[in-house]
Formats: C-alpha cells, structure tokens, sequence
C-alpha cells in the first residue's frame, strides 16, 4: 500500500509529509519527504489555539479559521511529494490532550483533506486509545519497531520535538509488543523555542548558540527536575503545556538568555535521564530523531547524562526529519487493515488496540 503520512508537532514548525510502501507492519519502499513550514502569521494562530484550547468550544469561528488554513496546508504538502498514492494518513493538530480526564484533541478537518487530495485520508488516531484507558501517546513505537528489526537490542529512539519521547525496543520487539515500551520523556524543544522566541525573536535556538554560549543554573535545574512526572512510571504522556506552572516558578526569569537556554537544555537531557531508569535494560545505543538533533547543546548535554552513545538516526541511516510522518503513513495502513495502532507497553491500553477512521473523498458527480 503507497501511503502518504502526514505530521504537525508541537514544535508548530509546519507540516511534515513522507511517502512510503508498507502493509502496516513492514516498510517496502522508502519514497521523498519534505517539510512545509507555516507562515508565521499560522504558527502564531497555532500557539494562540494551544493558549486558549482548555477553554474554546468547538464551533469557535476563530478555530474554524485555524482548522481551514491548517488543513490547507497539509494538502498542499500532499500535492508537493508528487508520487501516486492510496491512502494519507493524517494527524492534525494537537491542541489538547489530557490522558487522565479522557480528553485528546487533534484538529484537522480529514474530509476536506480527502476531497483536496482525491483520496482517502485515516485519522483520528489516538481517541479509541484514551477512551479504552491509554494515554493516547506516543504512536510511532509501530515504526520504529520495523525500521529496526535487524539493529543490535536493546536500542533506544528519542524523537525531541516540543515534547521529547522515548521507543524503548528490545530482542524480537519488531513483532512481539511486549518487547516495546514508549513514553513521553518530558519537555525538549518547547520551552527553548519559546525562551528563544521572547529573547532573540528567533523561532529556536539556531545550532544551539545561546545554551552553548550560558551556564546550567543548579538551583533552577534541580527545582524542574523535581518535578513528580519525571519520577512517574510509565505509561505516562504529556500535552506540551503541562509544565507550564513548573517552568514559570522555577526561577528561570532571573537568568541571562544564554544561562535560561542552557538551563533548559540541561533539564531536557536530565528529563531524559530519568526517564532511562524507566526502561526494562539499558539500550546498547540512542538515536536521535526531530528537531533537537540539530542542536549541538543538546546533543552534547545528553551524551554526558546518558551511558550509552547518543547519535542521529542518520547514523543507521534513517531520515530524522521524516520518521513521524513516515510513522502516520503505517499508522494509515494500520487503520487501512483494522490493526492495533497502540499496545499496553507504549500507552499503557488495556490490549492491542485499534482505533482510526477513514475519511473518503466525496464521489464527483456525473454530468
């Protein structure tokens, strides 16, 4: 089945789309990729959404606009890959997800986007998992587990975007899930794109030049990482806003903007430090995938918080920017089939669980 798989983080960078060949449980071909990024009045509009999603009803006309630009946008990045498909597999938008209450929010509207593109879209991928139980996140275990089948276990995949999370696989967990186990590390590329927006007007912290340039604060570290989540066993998943009330306490306002960055990068690569002393054994190696990768500060931060070696997953030769779409374009033949998308040890759900829905393009009527 050609699938083309599409993906907004909450980094909010724009829309990544990639092609691939897959049944759902393995990759054929491996097709181009690219991402489009939203103008900057749309990632504006995006952040402003996240801000007020606790409390915007649904027929709010400011996020109808939203969904209607955003949905736009991912057809045009549909039509930009140029390569025949059957079928999208489309995220949207995380705006809210809170696990606990039974709450996941994506917006995207998946019949305009089929009628844009002429196929069939599946989406709606993480409700079933939060109704049944799970925590709805993370999704792309399914993918990492195909794409290292043949790797040296236990191996470790860390995907940093505005959240960062963890695929631990072990021996066989390319098909046997109790070998699987994902979760959401803590906060990574988030806060230090914000602090880099309000001190540089940058959207992030190009090639980690502001951490690198500041001193971690031990005082401000130690209080982020005190927080309860990080203690916290898995299944365990995090909306990109709930540390919000422990990073505007925590002290980082009295910093300079080099020492608040490297602050944040410290408590990121020390959120994922924790988070290994929740695997089942230690990964013989991390690859890297998302956005962090590209920041040398992070990189170097968590090569010494980390016993194993820290790489891109260019090292294995991977495509980083490409691996959560790629992930929705399996999850896509996945619902295509009536496949589990979610699995006790990634989202702590009861069983292997289906979930998804299939949007079809409207018949274009005879005349």
């Amino acid at each position: 089945m050609r699938t083309i798989g599409l993906m907004s983080g909450t980094s909010l960078d724009g829309v990544d789309a990639a092609w691939i060949e897959t049944d759902g449980e393995r990759i054929g071909r491996i097709g181009p990729a690219l991402t489009l990024p939203y103008d900057a009045a749309l990632r504006d509009d995006l952040r402003r959404l996240l801000d007020l999603a606790p409390s915007l009803p649904p027929a709010d006309p400011f996020l109808a606009g939203c969904v209607r630009r955003l949905t736009e946008r991912h057809a045009e990045a549909v039509a930009a890959i140029g390569e025949a498909a059957d079928l999208v597999g489309f995220h949207g938008q995380t705006i809210l997800h809170r696990p606990g209450e039974g709450l996941t929010w994506q917006v995207g509207d998946a019949a305009l986007l089929a009628a844009r593109c002429g196929l069939p879209v599946a989406h709606d991928f993480r409700s079933a998992d939060v109704a049944a139980g799970g925590q709805g996140a993370p999704l792309a275990p399914a993918l990492h587990a195909a794409l290292a089948r043949d790797l040296p276990k236990p191996v470790a995949v860390l995907n940093l975007g505005g959240v960062g999370n963890v695929t631990w696989i072990g021996e066989g967990g390319a098909g046997e899930h109790e070998a699987l186990v994902a979760f959401d590390t803590g906060p990574a590329n988030g806060p230090l794109d914000d602090w880099a927006k309000r001190h540089t007007g940058e959207d992030c912290d190009r090639d980690g030049a502001l951490a690198l340039a500041g001193t971690p604060d031990a005082a401000v570290l130690g209080r982020l990482l005190a927080h309860p989540y990080l203690a916290a066993p898995p299944p365990k998943s995090l909306d990109r806003l709930d540390f919000g009330r422990a990073l505007a306490a925590a002290g980082l306002e009295a910093l300079s903007p080099a020492d608040g960055a490297a602050t944040l990068v410290a408590f990121s690569a020390g959120a994922v430090a924790a988070a290994a002393r929740h695997l089942p054994s230690p990964p013989r190696r991390w690859l890297v995938c998302g956005g962090g990768r590209r920041n040398p500060a992070m990189l170097r931060a968590l090569g010494a918080a980390l016993a194993a070696p820290v790489e891109p997953v260019e090292a294995v030769g991977w495509d980083g920017d490409a691996l959560e779409a790629q992930a929705f374009g399996l999850l896509a033949a996945r619902v295509a089939r009536g496949l589990p998308l979610s699995f006790p040890g990634t989202t702590g759900v009861p069983s292997p669980w289906p979930g998804g829905r299939i949007a079809r393009p409207e018949p274009v009527p005879a005349g």
